[in-house]
């Protein structure tokens, strides 16, 4: 699996036919494939290339919409890789 700084992500944007990723609990999300984020951006208040895991907390809709996209990494954090619980 590929590792990815949020740095790495952030190039991820959705804007000028780049690939839309956000990172949820560790992992990086490819949610391209959706129109809800169409040129990178979701109902106006949220941007891919960033780390969505507490803005997921006040959203009308839980983490789980986001873990049904594909997984294309994890983030690397502070020299290591963060660990993702299983589960």
């Amino acid at each position: 699996m590929k590792v990815f700084t949020k740095e790495m992500v952030a190039q991820y944007n959705g804007k000028n036919g780049n690939a839309a990723y956000v990172i949820y609990k560790g992992k990086v999300y490819d949610v391209s494939a959706s129109f809800l984020w169409k040129d990178g951006t979701h109902q106006v208040l949220h941007s891919a290339g960033v780390d969505l895991t507490n803005a997921l907390e006040q959203a009308p809709h839980g983490g789980d919409l986001v873990e049904k996209f594909p997984v294309v990494g994890i983030i690397k954090s502070a020299g290591r890789s963060q660990t993702i619980s299983k589960p």
